[in-house]
């Protein structure tokens, strides 16, 4: 039996202990195994309380069980859930009487959801939302997930497709009526009214994006700069607890330390690295490398001065010149008793102190507004989806420049558009991409 006709299940709950388990059983057998453990099937998407028993007929659970037959489930197949107390013992037992009917066979990773996917009850960029609305960390990556999900692009992909056939068929007419006088003409008008307005709509979106595809991965902030000027006393105060050991000796910080935040419901991984300067420790050596490494790939560096100290433009330089942004923060302002005049576009902070560290974090947080964009209606969150519907984009402006020198070559790049908008929807010619996208799937889902 081909592995996509064989029933499956699995765990899709979390770990174990738990006061409820869930086990879902999805395939032709789903029917057969919910008779089996269960004694007869309950009303569809009714749940039932039964007693369940293994294939000796032994006890296993007082659970809840519900039955969906297909089409009408999650998956499109026949579907029963197990709703059990979530002892690793009640789950065992569960899990090894299913086993042992014939013709089943546990889940991989993204399995359901694929299953999802492959009977139409969901398109690719839902999936996707599926994927990060499982992974989401903070408010504003559930919400953006939420709205992938209810298929904020899909909906719209499918309309702007629906529109591209509609305009090659007007094209692809004019070629079939050219011997027929002013016909071609009559067709070609709307067809180029209908394509500008796409292109226009696409391309606008893809222009409001900015960053809004980063907010899956989150912004990365490295504290640098020279040993022991407090770079690990701020990292604490902005992940509110120790997370790195603060001393008073130069290079107590010899790797990369990271913290994961949210801010204000944007993601932010802070690192902590070690203190750059010139060194004959080997081992002190390597990690100033791979604080330079992190900071020039960082989104933001925040560059730690302490007190009046002077800032050697050099290494900024250095620094800045791959990192997205540097800004100059001065520590220890507390030394003199009151705060140091700073130069404009400079902060200042007490990292012992915690004093300007609000200020340093509302500073962040408009930041990470700016870098990651509107959000709130962004269409566009994964590289895969930018990708496409950009190459959609290019191939309508092309089949714009190409519609008065021949219908033929005006219709290929339609052709071209409504083929990158059906990979964006995982309805044409995805397989290379549908392993990336499934496997990173937890089992159960």
């Amino acid at each position: 039996m081909h592995p996509k006709d064989q029933t499956i299940f699995a765990l899709s709950s979390g770990r174990p202990p738990s006061a409820i388990a869930v086990v879902r059983v999805s395939g032709s057998q789903a029917g057969p195994v919910l008779t089996t453990l269960a004694g007869k099937l309950p009303a569809p998407r009714q749940a039932s309380r039964r007693l369940l028993r293994d294939g000796a007929g032994q006890p296993i659970d007082d659970a809840v069980v519900l039955w969906f037959p297909g089409p009408a489930s999650a998956t499109g197949e026949d579907v029963a859930e197990f709703h059990v107390h979530g002892g690793r013992a009640v789950l065992a037992a569960l899990l090894d009487a299913i086993s042992k009917i014939p013709n089943l066979r546990a889940a991989e990773p993204g399995e359901f959801t694929r299953r999802a996917f492959e009977n139409g009850k969901l398109d690719l960029t839902e999936a996707e939302g599926l994927d990060d609305l499982i992974h989401a960390d903070t408010d504003r990556q559930r919400r953006q997930a939420l709205r992938q999900l209810q298929g904020l692009l899909g909906n719209r992909a499918r309309d702007w497709r629906e529109r591209i056939i509609e305009a090659s068929a007007l094209i692809e007419a004019g070629i079939d009526f050219s011997d027929e006088g002013d016909v071609p003409a009559e067709l070609r008008a709307p067809a180029v009214k209908a394509i500008e307005a796409l292109h226009d709509e696409i391309a606008e979106v893809l222009a409001a994006q900015a960053h809004s595809e980063r907010l899956r991965d989150g912004m990365v902030v490295a504290i640098a700069g020279a040993p022991n000027v407090g770079k690990s006393t701020l990292m604490n105060q902005l992940a509110r607890r120790e997370v790195a050991i603060v001393s008073p000796h130069a290079g107590t910080t010899r790797d990369v330390i990271e913290v994961q935040l949210d801010l204000d419901g944007y993601p932010v991984t802070v690192i902590d690295t070690a203190g750059i300067r010139e060194t004959e420790d080997p081992v002190e050596q390597e990690g100033v490398r791979r604080a330079r490494a992190r900071a020039e790939a960082a989104d933001l560096v925040l560059w730690l001065v302490e007190g009046e100290r002077g800032v050697d433009p050099d290494v900024v330089a250095s620094v800045g010149r791959s990192a997205g942004a540097v800004w100059i923060v001065r520590n220890k302002i507390d030394l003199d008793g009151a705060a140091v005049a700073r130069p404009r576009g400079e902060l200042g902070i007490s990292a012992s102190r915690a004093d300007g560290i609000p200020e340093l974090v509302d500073a962040l947080v408009k930041f990470a507004a700016d870098f990651f964009g509107t959000g709130e209606g962004a269409l566009v969150t994964r590289a895969r989806q930018r990708d496409l519907l950009t190459r959609a984009s290019e191939s309508l402006h092309r089949s714009l420049g190409l519609v008065e020198e021949g219908e033929e070559l005006a219709a290929e790049e339609l052709r071209a558009a409504a083929y990158a908008l059906g990979r964006l929807l995982g309805r044409v010619d995805v397989e290379d991409v549908l392993g990336a996208i499934f496997q990173k799937f937890c089992i159960g889902k």
